[in-house]
């Protein structure tokens, strides 16, 4: 499958929707995982910025590769992001789109000082 990688060094990306389990069938609650590794896949959507627009994209990651506290606003950095062009026919439709996939979402928030 052709996969494009995607130059983020220049955008600010922040998270839009907090990372959720990638579910593939909602009436059974099944858990989408990675083919090669069998780990469980999630979800974030972030708000992508740059060249003067933004757009929430929605990305999939494995489930380690998700930092923890990843609210609503927090910064983050995408490792790995790649995007996907796919196409399929469902009942004589045609669609097509592009998908999102990253190695990690990292939170770029400062953690709170520690008390001594």
């Amino acid at each position: 499958m052709r996969q494009i990688p995607v130059e983020t060094s220049a955008a600010m990306v922040m998270v839009a929707v907090p990372p959720q389990d990638k579910v593939i069938n909602k009436k059974t609650g099944e858990i989408a995982v990675d083919r090669e590794t069998q780990e469980p896949l999630k979800t974030v959507d972030v708000m992508f910025a740059a060249n003067g627009s933004a757009e929430v994209i929605t990305v999939t990651v494995p489930a380690s590769g998700v930092s923890d506290e990843l609210a609503m606003g927090t910064p983050v950095a995408l490792t790995g992001l790649v995007a996907r062009p796919w196409e399929n026919e469902f009942n004589g439709q045609k669609r097509h789109g592009i998908s999102f996939r990253a190695v990690a979402v990292t939170s770029l928030a400062e953690a709170p000082a520690k008390a001594a």
